[in-house]
């Protein structure tokens, strides 16, 4: 990540917007807003590929016998909408699976929705990149994730809908199927 030329163009915009980036209260503004991107944005880094290298520690599951799932739910994370770099905020994550011979630890779950989620995203793409790093991960075709959320770009801006949620969910295998499955993701 290029923290200067993002200090250079957030300075720019200071001065698009008509305010002086000289001024006492904006001098360093450039540079947090660099430090701040290079922190959010970590993910952009990373392929899925490279995120489940990562967080993919799995643990030999001799009790599988494909009749227990995982579920991890209200797992909080942030992104930021691709449209207009917006804030994509109080999000919570359910992630599950039915084990396939392989079981994940629970923290890498989360690291894996935290990770994924500092990107420029789409909250639909958040739930398949999740599933599909948890499906190569695990080994598992059964993996369903479901993320709610609030939107600045709805709530800040344009319709100005404060107390709208958007609920995605990414369904594969068994979670498409068996509506006993589908029980557990409410």
């Amino acid at each position: 990540m290029d923290t200067k030329a993002i200090e250079e163009h957030i300075r720019g915009i200071l001065i698009a917007l008509g305010d002086d980036p000289d001024r006492e209260g904006l001098v360093d503004t450039p540079k947090r807003v660099a430090k701040m991107y290079e922190e959010v944005f970590a993910g952009m880094a990373y392929t899925n590929h490279e995120i489940g290298q990562m967080f993919g520690k799995v643990f030999e599951d001799e009790h599988s016998d494909h009749q227990h799932v995982v579920v991890m739910k209200d797992i909080d994370l942030f992104s930021y909408c691709e449209h207009h770099m917006a804030l994509m905020y109080d999000m919570k994550a359910t992630v599950a699976y039915i084990p396939c011979g392989k079981i994940i630890g629970l923290s890498k779950i989360a690291r894996i929705c935290d990770m994924v989620g500092r990107r420029l995203q789409l909250q639909e793409r958040i739930g398949c990149d999740i599933a599909d790093i948890m499906t190569e991960v695990t080994g598992s075709p059964d993996v369903a994730v479901i993320l709610e959320g609030c939107h600045s770009c709805v709530s800040a801006r344009g319709i100005a809908k404060t107390g709208t949620k958007t609920v995605t969910m990414e369904r594969r295998g068994q979670f498409l199927k068996d509506p006993a499955l589908q029980a557990y993701l409410r």
